[in-house]
């Protein structure tokens, strides 16, 4: 009997992966290299190679990809609601999204300018070791999977999201960041960005 499902089994299979165009086929249809339109918007905003120079927005550059993946979906879907990006994402398929990940996760992060105020960032680094900070972004805060990098994001960028969610997380949020952040005044959290900001200065 084993003797005859094995050859059926395998012939399904042959089946089912021919219909679906298989592994190799679903490879070669993705785009080998990001769409330069959508590149260029993102740039618009980003900056070239997705480095930031406005302090109100973040770097995508050396991101996690997969945590960059799990955004750009959430923002394309409507379910984290950012205005300035619905015309860029819009008609962005899951293929492209993959590529545009993959370019800024290779991309190197460069070093914020500005320089270290040490008893800020002596404050900051005291904070983030009792919230336990480098637990999920990792102790360099370079993020993981879906955990996002920290290190050398813009410092204004870095306050006005950790008082987001202390205060009231935005629907497509990570409400697991309220925890950690609860019962932080306002100093705390800026000398928290200070720190993650210029970290590895």
């Amino acid at each position: 009997m084993a003797s005859k499902q094995a050859p059926t089994a395998a012939l399904a299979l042959a089946v089912g992966l021919a219909l679906c165009g298989g592994p190799l086929a679903y490879a070669q249809a993705q785009p080998a290299t990001a769409n330069p339109a959508t590149l260029a918007a993102c740039a618009a905003c980003h900056g070239p190679g997705g480095q930031s120079s406005n302090p109100t927005v973040p770097s995508l550059a050396a991101q996690p990809r997969t945590f960059l993946e799990n955004q750009l979906v959430l923002i394309r879907e409507g379910l984290r609601d950012v205005p300035v990006m619905k015309g860029v994402m819009a008609g962005v398929d899951d293929n492209e999204i993959t590529v545009l990940a993959r370019y800024f996760a290779a991309q190197p992060a460069q070093p914020l300018p500005g320089a270290v105020q040490p008893e800020k960032a002596r404050a900051g680094a005291e904070l983030s070791r009792r919230a336990l900070c480098g637990g999920c972004h990792l102790p360099g805060y370079v993020g993981q999977n879906q955990v996002p990098r920290l290190a050398g994001q813009p410092e204004a960028y870095l306050l006005a999201t950790m008082k987001m969610y202390r205060d009231k997380p935005e629907p497509g949020r990570d409400t697991l960041m309220s925890g950690p952040l609860a019962g932080m005044k306002d100093t705390e959290l800026d000398s928290l960005a200070h720190y993650l900001a210029h970290h590895g200065k």
